[in-house]
């Protein structure tokens, strides 16, 4: 179970070839799903403990592009990344 921090930009301290998993940390939150759309494009769903509430990063290898954390469950978010809505 690895930890990263970002700076609203990027992972921080992190080589590009690495990709969060479940059950890592990323901000605080714990990973619950990551979905690759190619090898370098990615979102990884995340779940904020406060609200709750699903968040979801979507990365270019580690460069976080967008994000999202409108969600109230996880499927939701899939289905909002699939759909390109995010």
């Amino acid at each position: 179970m690895a930890v990263y921090y970002s700076d609203g930009k990027k992972l921080i301290d992190v080589e590009y070839d690495v990709i969060p998993q479940i059950n890592d940390t990323i901000d605080g939150m714990m990973v619950l799903s990551v979905d690759m759309k190619s090898i370098q494009e990615y979102a990884v769903f995340l779940l904020d403990s406060l609200s709750r509430r699903v968040t979801c990063y979507i990365f270019d290898e580690i460069f976080i592009i967008g994000k999202s954390d409108e969600f109230e469950t996880l499927n939701e978010a899939i289905a909002a990344w699939k759909a390109e809505e995010i």
